[in-house]
Order: structure tokens, then C-alpha cells, then sequence
């Protein structure tokens, strides 16, 4: 189909990309290890890892898989923060030719079920603040293999037995688990340094992640990525930041959790790629925490979401850092604020650019240039090999200006989702457009801005919450007689679920549904407002209108 609006690239990004040169991620990965040995890889509580000795250690790791009888396509689950035992699991992971999955580590025994079984896990790796939640539910998963990892593990014997004792003891962060035959890490890279790695042949055809998302619509499901696709989106986020960075000389800071796919490509694998530095926040939620960790390097770049550039800014202590090694900043995962943007860029010196993606283009499709000297509200320009359509219902290209669905092709787009053919022929359409959901348009220079979504998926703080996952927790109580999930804006999350409820039982109340509703939901999907209806508005066919529910929200 022929463009209606002209594709433009900044001075020095080429049209096009090729993976040629790399085999797989490994091949990247084992390179970058091999040029930047003796240089700091990643910082975790002060514990700095060089390039070689995670090259060791993803190798240690990689043997122990391959010494349990894992193959090349078996799937490995991983659950924890933005620990040094995150990077070391991976690449190990994939170094032993298998796939992996990875989990939110706040997942309820609800959640984490359903992953575990859909993907066929054969083998998890979980910190041990969350063991209790596996517990619950590994007897009915293909779970045979466990690695429980407390917090400290991989800081040194001294450091690591304090911020052990300290989570444990003091915090009382990790509640009472009982899973027989589980080791730990450390016993785990020993036994694969005695059984040793083999090196495994991989393709860009093979699949390295099983990231999962509930795509436009529905319940959770795989979005199938492969060495391909996640090969490229390295190459094209490196080719469109390298006018700016230098190779081995660049300093990133990962607060958004590397299990995210924002953070696993742009900063986990791009960055990695280029010999940067890459300070691990555990948890960004501690803004304090996070603003003192800042302030002992000298950060040049920054990713994250809109929430937490805003909770960056309102921290008193976050002004008085030293911005003048900053380079760049870049938000994506929900719409970066105008206001937060400019603030940004007053108090860092640095612009605060807007990018866009989804888990199924691997995330990049679009960013903005980076020699922007001001924020343009707009989610940028299509990145290297990448095209963008905006199409009406029945698919065909709107004009410039004109509002429609957005529509991603190139080389970054998902293989489908894992083991739902009738899903992934729903979002992609024959010329292998990917439909996005996200509603939106172009305009005469090429730049796409986003309007809406066409579909009812609520965006809180960059993760996707889907209306029928909130319903069908809510229905489960007793006193419910039906209900219906939409998202409302929010200062802080950029949007938060609101749930209008039929009781069954006239004494319900807020407290209780909420309560009820951190049983089984992650924190970021349980309802922050609830509001009592004696009926729903619905269809001819008995749909409830959701629609007609956020308009008088």
C-alpha cells in the first residue's frame, strides 16, 4: 500500500537496519562481553559486575540449566526485581538456547498460575520474598526445577549475609515458604560450572522471550519475540541514539523493572550492547531510596514512565543532584505529561522525550528526535524499518490529519502469541500490519500523536490493565450482583481503575470489594474507586457500555 505522508528520519538515521551480523542476542550479548570485559556492566547496593564476570556467571548458569536435561525452546521463568541475579538468569537462559518467560514477581498464586501453565515453565527462578506465592500453586504447573534467590545473593559473602538478614529479619519482608528440592543461586552457577556449557546454534528465527501482555484485548497471553525480533529493536533504538551516546562511555539508570519490556530492550540489551554502566534500582518505589542511589553517579541517560518522572521532580532532595553529565531522557510505557516534561527539562537540563511501543513490536516503533530542544506532546517519528499506517475499521489508510487506528510493520513485530492462532490473526492484518488498538494520526512532517484507545484496556503507570480480569475478580464475591471495570484519569498512575457495582448484598461496601480484591490482584490493578449503581447500561444484545460508563465517570 502506498504511503499518503512522507517518511522522514533525523540527520545520520538510516532508513533501514540489518541484523545480518548477529546470529541471535547471544551473539550481541557474547560480543559486548568480549569488548568490555574489565568494564562495569551493571551496580546493584554498591556491588559493581563487570562484562566478564557476568559473561562467567550467564555461562555458570547456562550449565546448570543444560545439566537438569533442558533443551533448546524449553521455557525458563523469571521472577524477581532489578537484582544482579536478573542479567545473570537471562543471558544464561538464553546462552542455553531456551526462552524466557518472565513474571511480575507482585503477581498473586492467581496470576502466576496462569503464566506458569499457559507458558509451560518448566524451571522458575523467584526471589525469596515471593517464594510463599509459588508455593501455592507450582503443583499444578510443568515447574520441576526452583531456584529461590534472597535479595543479597550475588553482593558478596559480607554484604549479601547483611542485606540478607536485614530483608528477613528486620524488614520482615519474606514470609514462611516451603519448597522441597528448591537451591539457590549460588549453589546452582556451582553446579553448572562443573557440568560446563554447550553452545547452542540459534536463529532469528528461534524464540527468546514469551513476554506477556493481554495485546489489545483479553485474558494474558505470550506475545511470541524472537532472537529476530529483539535482534532488530536493539539496532534500531542503537541506531537512532548513537548521534548522541558513545560506546563504553555512557552511564544509564534502570528504575523501571528490567521484567518489563521497555527496560529488558532499551536498557537490559541496547545499552548492554554499547558497554554502558547500568545502575539497578530495586525498587523505585522507595523515591528517597532511588534519589540518593542517583546521586553517587553520574547518570547520561534515564528511561521511565511518566509517574516516575513526576515523583523524581516532586522529591526535595532530586534538584540538588548534578545533571550535567545527563545526555538524555526518555519516557514511554503510557503518555509522558507536558507539564512533567517541561519541569523535567528545567530542573535536569535535559529534554524529556516521548517514545512508543508495544510488547508485541518488541517495544519501539516510534521516537522522537533527539535533538528536540522542547517537549511536542507528539509519540515521534517510525524508527529504522519500520512503517506506520493509519487505517479505518475496514483497514484502509486515512488521510493526514485524519483519527484512526495506529498500525505497526518492520521486523520488530511479534512472531503471533504463543499457542492462540485466533488471536494473533486478530490483530494482524494480511500485509502484516500489526493492529495496535491505540487510536491516533499523522501529520504533514510525519510525526504520529496518540488520541485514545479504540479498545477498553486502562493504562496504570505503564502496565496494562484489562477490564475483563477486574470484572471476573470482582464478580467472585458474594455480595456482587455485576459490575464493570473502566479506567479514570489520575494524577499519579496516568490512569486507575474505577468499578461500578450491582449489589447482591445491600450492606456491601467499598472497603470490602477493595479488600477482596488485593486477594487475588496485582497492586496496580485493584480498584482505587468504587461506585454503587442500581444498573448497568448496556447493549440491545445485553454488552455492558463501558464507553457510556466513562463518559459520566
Amino acid at each position: 500500500m502506498e504511503r499518503i505522508w512522507i517518511k522522514t528520519y533525523p540527520a545520520g538515521i538510516p532508513a533501514d537496519i540489518s541484523i545480518e551480523h548477529l546470529e541471535s542476542l547471544v551473539t550481541l550479548f557474547e560480543e559486548a562481553c568480549r569488548k568490555y570485559a574489565d568494564q562495569v556492566a551493571y551496580i546493584s547496593m554498591d556491588r559493581e559486575m563487570t562484562y566478564g564476570e557476568l559473561d562467567r556467571l550467564s555461562r555458570d548458569f547456562a550449565g546448570w540449566l543444560q545439566s537438569l536435561g533442558m533443551v533448546k525452546g524449553d521455557r525458563v521463568a523469571l521472577m524477581m526485581p532489578n537484582l544482579l541475579q536478573y542479567p545473570v538468569a537471562l543471558f544464561g537462559t538464553l546462552r542455553a538456547g531456551c526462552v524466557v518467560v518472565n513474571v511480575n514477581p507482585l503477581y498473586t498464586p492467581r496470576e502466576l498460575e496462569h503464566q506458569l501453565k499457559d507458558s509451560g515453565a518448566k524451571a522458575i527462578v523467584i526471589v525469596e520474598n515471593f517464594a510463599h506465592t509459588l508455593e501455592q500453586v507450582i503443583g499444578r504447573t510443568e515447574v520441576k526445577n526452583v531456584i529461590v534467590t534472597p535479595m543479597g545473593d550475588l553482593l558478596g559473602m559480607v554484604k549479601g549475609a547483611l542485606v540478607n538478614f536485614v530483608v528477613r529479619h528486620v524488614k520482615k519482608m519474606v514470609p514462611a515458604w516451603s519448597l522441597p528440592g528448591s537451591i539457590n543461586i549460588n549453589a546452582a552457577l556451582a553446579a553448572g560450572r562443573r557440568h560446563g556449557m554447550e553452545p547452542v546454534k540459534l536463529s532469528h528465527e528461534d524464540l527468546a522471550f514469551l513476554q506477556y501482555t493481554g495485546g489489545t484485548t483479553g485474558v494474558s497471553k505470550g506475545a511470541m519475540l524472537t532472537h529476530g525480533n529483539i535482534a532488530s529493536n536493539v539496532m534500531q533504538a542503537h541506531a537512532w541514539i548513537k548521534p548522541v551516546v558513545a560506546d563504553g562511555k555512557e552511564f544509564i539508570v534502570t528504575p523501571l523493572p528490567l521484567y518489563h519490556i521497555f527496560a529488558l530492550t532499551a536498557n537490559c540489551l541496547t545499552f548492554l550492547m554499547i558497554g554502558a554502566r547500568n545502575l539497578l534500582i530495586a525498587n523505585p518505589r522507595d523515591m528517597a531510596g532511588f534519589v540518593k542511589e542517583w546521586g553517587k553517579y553520574p547518570i547520561s541517560v534515564a528511561t521511565g514512565v511518566n509517574t516516575l518522572f513526576n515523583g523524581l521532580l516532586n522529591h526535595p532532595d532530586f534538584a540538588g543532584l548534578d545533571f550535567s553529565t545527563m545526555k538524555l531522557s526518555l519516557g514511554g510505557g503510557t503518555a509522558v505529561q507536558a507539564p512533567v516534561a517541561d519541569r523535567w527539562q528545567k530542573v535536569t537540563r535535559s529534554p524529556l522525550l516521548q517514545a512508543y511501543g508495544l510488547t508485541e513490536t518488541s517495544p519501539a516503533a516510534t521516537i522522537n528526535p533527539l535533538d528536540l530542544k522542547e517537549f511536542n506532546g507528539s509519540i515521534g517519528l517510525p524508527i529504522s524499518s519500520t512503517e506506520l499506517s493509519i487505517r479505518d475499521d475496514a483497514g484502509k489508510e486515512l488521510a493526514i490529519g485524519e483519527i484512526g487506528e495506529i498500525c505497526i510493520r518492520g521486523p520488530q513485530v511479534m512472531a503471533g502469541y504463543w499457542q492462540r492462532p485466533e488471536e494473533t490473526a486478530n490483530v494482524m492484518y494480511a500485509d502484516g500490519f500489526l493492529r495496535t488498538g491505540d487510536m491516533g494520526y499523522v501529520d504533514p512532517l510525519g510525526f504520529f500523536f496518540i488520541v485514545d484507545r479504540k479498545k477498553d484496556m486502562i493504562l496504570v503507570s505503564g502496565f496494562n490493565v484489562y477490564p475483563n480480569e477486574i470484572e471476573e475478580v470482582v464478580a467472585m464475591h458474594e455480595g456482587v450482583g455485576d459490575v464493570a471495570a473502566i479506567g479514570v484519569p489520575d494524577d499519579n498512575s496516568g490512569e486507575a481503575v474505577k468499578i461500578f457495582v450491582v449489589r447482591k448484598d445491600p450492606n456491601l461496601t467499598p472497603e470490602e470489594i477493595i479488600a477482596h480484591c488485593r486477594k487475588h490482584l496485582t497492586g496496580y490493578k485493584v480498584p482505587k474507586k468504587v461506585e454503587f449503581r442500581d444498573d448497568l447500561p448496556r447493549t440491545n444484545v445485553g454488552k455492558i457500555l463501558r464507553r457510556a460508563l466513562k463518559e459520566g465517570a
